[in-house]
């Protein structure tokens, strides 16, 4: 009876007490749950290939993701992520009975961030507990591992079906069961397989069932389903592990023979050296890292965005991280100046691999931002608004954002120059900086217009702020093409080559406009009404512009309570700002609002809006990671490269640490005396 009261408890709506939107439990590398009850948003298990997201009923994966593999979101239409065909779908019977149609009690998940592991535990039906864990495998980064073990509490027959879920997404799939022996091992795996419904993409998924027991087990394998059957008694246990791998043609000529592959690979190698392998590269990664001493809820809360944005990237992929990560198709999976601005920023800090992926994201696709241009009537290169992996602008055709949200070009020759600042390589500046940065000013003196007292504006723009569409002399497009410019412009010198004076020209006489008492005016007739997310405010940091306190005070204070309650990172940039004007107490109040008001129960993940679900919002993550590296701890990159500015931290902290900067992996500490 205690049980079942247990299952109504945690499973019947008018029963069931709503979670905190806060982790109930946890420590700075692990969050716990135990409550079953809505609401709920799994939290993703990501290795930058594929996304998992597992869900709270027993053995269940919601989704696939998978990174740059596109289709049309109908027919003509414009580019959106698929989801994976999903090798992982498991089903685990007790006596011919499914354990998710059961009575589920003692239920449990905890998230182990370090080793990038979800857990799982519950009792079913009072006659067995089963508990089991996920990866997605960092090592193969096509692949994830799911481990299970049952103990019965009752003699009884466990049935166990291991299936493929293909989205709607796909035409028909198609199936077929496989058997080969290697060294004398017996792998027998399925694999399914499908197209994309308007552009074809292939995507193929394999997975197998592992098991090692002395107890008899039978076996059946058909390409719908692959089945194990053991009889066990009273205190007997079993575990099996499965094995899954998706591969499209984006990135195998073959991805049905590479699907299974990846499968025989790793039963060969072994489970326990697959996952110590996993285990290893996560460590790495962890080298960078960040450490807030003083609150426990917020060391929390920054290891899990750093988490996410480690999962959703990785080395040497050139690929870059979408707003919502591998969590989902929010988005369509476009990548934006979400990446330069939000994300990319803490990378370039506390992880030079991924920075160069995502830089090299951009890199790739300059051929396709050229061409954007030419079709605008500009020189250079035009990065698109919304870039899918052609790197050709995806923005649904109803955004003005896609033809007219320039300030991204801008954004990219930044991130550029930032990268050379920080690694010094000279030898990359000169085979891919310089000639992006070089494509960015070209199109930036063909899109300013001179005027006739000799300063330049840039017109008809969409703002960071987008509420606001054909404006001109935009605060924060104008600030970044000046930063822009600029940049280019040293990097012609360190290369040895000769900027067109234009550029300077333009840097230096590029109209900001500013209100009478010298606030800095988001676009020439702005008249203070709401904004949906900062935009002036940028020009303190990250552009620089504006230097003197009493001026980035001033447009702290005009524009805090004219954002409206938008994406999260706005708060992000607010607070960094009042932590190295030495308000820490402010600075606090403004990054608990950057992600608090978000978070969705039981993990924390947090959503773009507050009081929404769309998680996992990665933009937001790369703003507060930048609250607490470039604000509380007050590491700045320049042309020397890095510096630790005076700053303040929260009066309750006594002490934050950033661990792994840059390439030479230093650490940095600010202490609250």
């Amino acid at each position: 009876m205690k049980r079942l009261l247990f299952f109504l408890l945690c499973t019947w709506p008018g029963l069931a007490a709503a979670a905190d939107d806060a982790p109930a439990t946890g420590s700075a590398w692990q969050i716990a749950t135990q409550t079953y009850a809505a609401p709920y948003h799994g939290v993703t298990l990501a290795n930058g290939g594929i996304g998992i997201l597992p869900w709270r009923e027993p053995l269940s994966i919601r989704r696939v993701m998978l990174n740059h593999v596109f289709d049309a979101d109908a027919p003509h239409g414009i580019s959106r992520v698929l989801p994976g065909l999903n090798p992982f779908s498991l089903s685990v019977s007790i006596n011919g009975r499914d354990v998710a149609e059961t009575p589920v009690a003692e239920w449990s998940q905890r998230l182990d961030m370090h080793e990038a592991v979800l857990y799982t535990a519950f009792e079913a039906d009072g006659k067995a507990r089963i508990s089991y864990d996920i990866r997605a495998l960092r090592n193969m980064p096509y692949a994830g591992l799911i481990r299970v073990e049952v103990e019965a509490l009752d003699d009884l027959f466990l049935g166990i079906a291991n299936t493929t879920d293909t989205p709607g997404e796909y035409a028909e799939s198609k199936c077929s069961a496989h058997e080969v022996t290697v060294d004398g091992t017996r792998i027998r795996y399925r694999r399914t397989w499908a197209p994309s419904r308007h552009r074809g993409t292939v995507v193929s998924a394999s997975a197998a069932l592992l098991f090692d027991s002395a107890l008899p087990v039978s076996q059946e394998c058909s390409g719908e389903r692959n089945r194990l059957g053991v009889a066990l008694k009273k205190g007997e246990r079993f575990s099996f592990d499965l094995l899954g791998a998706v591969c499209t043609d984006r990135d195998f000529i073959d991805p049905w023979n590479e699907s299974d592959r990846e499968v025989i690979y790793a039963v060969k190698e072994g489970i326990d050296r697959l996952t110590a392998r996993h285990s290893e590269l996560w460590s790495e990664l962890w080298q960078g890292d960040i450490e807030i001493e003083g609150d426990d809820e917020a060391q929390q809360a920054v290891r899990l965005a750093l988490y996410h944005l480690y999962s959703f990237a990785r080395a040497g992929s050139r690929l870059s991280i979408p707003p919502f990560g591998l969590s989902s198709q929010g988005y369509n999976g476009h990548i934006f100046w979400d990446t330069e601005l939000w994300m990319y920023p803490p990378m370039l800090f506390l992880n030079q691999g991924i920075a160069e992926s995502m830089m090299n994201y951009r890199i790739d696709r300059l051929s396709a931002a050229r061409r954007k241009a030419l079709a605008y009537g500009y020189r250079g290169a035009m990065f698109p608004w919304e870039s899918d992996d052609a790197g050709e602008e995806s923005c649904p055709t109803w955004a003005l954002t896609g033809p007219f949200e320039h300030h991204i070009t801008a954004d990219i020759g930044i991130a550029a120059w930032n990268y050379y600042c920080m690694s010094g390589d000279r030898n990359w500046l000169r085979k891919e900086g310089w000639p992006l940065l070089r494509e960015v000013a070209d199109f930036w003196a063909s899109r300013a217009e001179r005027n006739d007292d000799g300063t330049y504006s840039i017109r008809n723009v969409v703002c960071a702020d987008e509420y606001a569409e054909g404006v001109d002399d935009n605060a924060f497009t104008n600030g970044a093409v000046v930063r822009a410019l600029q940049a280019a412009a040293k990097a012609a010198a360190l290369c040895g080559e000769k900027a067109p004076a234009i550029w300077n020209t333009i840097a230096k006489m590029l109209r900001i406009p500013r209100f009478e008492d010298g606030t800095t005016r988001e676009y020439e007739g702005y008249d203070g009404r709401i904004v949906k997310q900062a935009d002036a405010n940028l020009l303190a940091y990250p552009l620089g512009l504006v230097t003197r306190t009493e001026d980035i005070r001033r447009d702290l204070e005009y524009y805090e309570p004219r954002i409206d309650a938008g994406p999260a990172m706005s708060y992000s940039i607010l607070a960094l700002q009042h932590a190295r004007l030495g308000d820490g107490r402010k600075a606090y109040e403004l990054f608990s609002r950057s992600y608090r008001p978000n978070r969705v129960a039981p993990f924390g993940v947090t959503a773009e809006y507050a009081g929404t679900d769309n998680c996992c919002f990665a933009t937001g993550a790369g703003g507060m990671l930048q609250t607490v590296v470039n604000g509380f701890c007050g590491l700045e990159i320049t042309d020397r490269g890095i510096i630790q500015l005076p700053s303040a931290l929260p009066p309750h902290w006594k002490r934050v640490t950033v661990k792994g900067v840059g390439p030479e992996r230093k650490n940095y500490t600010k202490e609250n005396r």
